[in-house]
């Protein structure tokens, strides 16, 4: 099968990448790394820029549009058919399950897993006045504003970070929560009115984490995206990703869940929601790192065998 590399004189690998500005931060970390640690410029890791269904639909929330699988789709066919030869994701929007040939390399060096507050005339989510309207597109932020605090509103809102904040200093929502990692990654931190703790605000599974997604049969390739992956943060996520498997997480499910190492142990908190925010069902336990995914999933089921009938609706 003919690769992208092969129509770019030059290049090492070619890098597949969503457009947006967070995605292309994304990518060009990837690229700096690559470039680092095989000794190449940087350009010799050229990116393809792919839109994919969850750029292009922005008027509902992505549940209702068919879930995850909506910001891969296309950047997993263009690697399948060999136009590009890395791709890098959000780890918190890789489905459970990619698709036969492609498996995930690793995960560069984590960021900042917490979720950000962003709103005007208020110093804390507990100082934000009754009523305010927070705008979200995640159903687990939705859930948990509305377990945390009931007497705010919850209202759809879609976009990228610039889109979001500028919708906040617009006045048009009292407030939003977007990831840390993202503000971190794009120069955009100050606009953070604060970072809620994981106590309060349980991050998404793979919060923080890039994905990096090579062909399964592309020895040279998923080499070297090894080599620029951080351990911490693949046995981290394996913990997370397992819990969110046997849970079924999607989209359409509210579920939280982030693992911690201390010394040669791993500690997972998952949490299931209503998307109502009217009850949650939460799980966590430890094991050695090298049980990170056994983990998971134990903690998984005994969360999935404690939900009440129809829990999900």
């Amino acid at each position: 099968m003919e690769n992208g590399a092969a129509r770019k004189p030059g290049a090492a690998f070619v890098i597949g990448t969503r457009g947006s500005p967070l995605a292309l931060a994304q990518a060009h970390e990837t690229q700096r790394r690559l470039g680092a640690a095989l000794g190449l410029e940087p350009e010799r890791f050229p990116l393809e820029i792919i839109k994919t269904s969850g750029d292009m639909i922005q008027d509902r929330a992505l549940s209702e549009a068919g879930g995850k699988g909506l910001f891969t789709k296309e950047i997993d066919q263009a690697q399948l058919e060999g136009r590009v030869d890395v791709t890098v994701h959000s780890g918190k929007d890789l489905p459970n399950d990619l698709p036969p040939g492609l498996v995930i390399a690793g995960f560069l060096p984590r960021e900042d897993v917490r979720d950000a507050l962003i709103c005007k005339g208020a110093s804390s989510f507990a100082d934000l006045p009754a009523g305010t309207v927070v705008g979200s597109a995640s159903l687990r932020r939705q859930a948990m504003v509305r377990r945390l605090r009931p007497d705010l509103e919850v209202a759809l809102l879609r976009g990228n970070v610039g889109t979001r904040l500028a919708k906040i200093e617009a006045g048009e929502y009292g407030a939003t929560l977007l990831a840390m990692a993202g503000l971190n990654r794009l120069g955009l931190a100050h606009h953070a009115t604060a970072a809620l703790s994981v106590d309060e605000f349980l991050p998404a599974v793979a919060q923080g984490a890039i994905a990096i997604v090579v062909r399964e049969a592309d020895e040279k390739a998923r080499a070297a995206a090894e080599a620029i992956c951080d351990r911490e943060a693949m046995i981290q996520v394996a913990a997370e990703r397992a819990f969110l498997a046997v849970l079924d997480g999607s989209c359409r499910t509210p579920i939280a869940g982030h693992a911690t190492i201390e010394g040669d142990r791993i500690r997972l908190r998952g949490l299931v929601l209503r998307p109502d925010g009217s009850e949650s069902v939460g799980g966590e336990g430890e094991a050695p790192l090298a049980d990170a995914a056994r983990l998971g999933a134990e903690v998984g089921r005994d969360v999935k065998a404690r939900l009440p009938a129809g829990f999900f609706g």
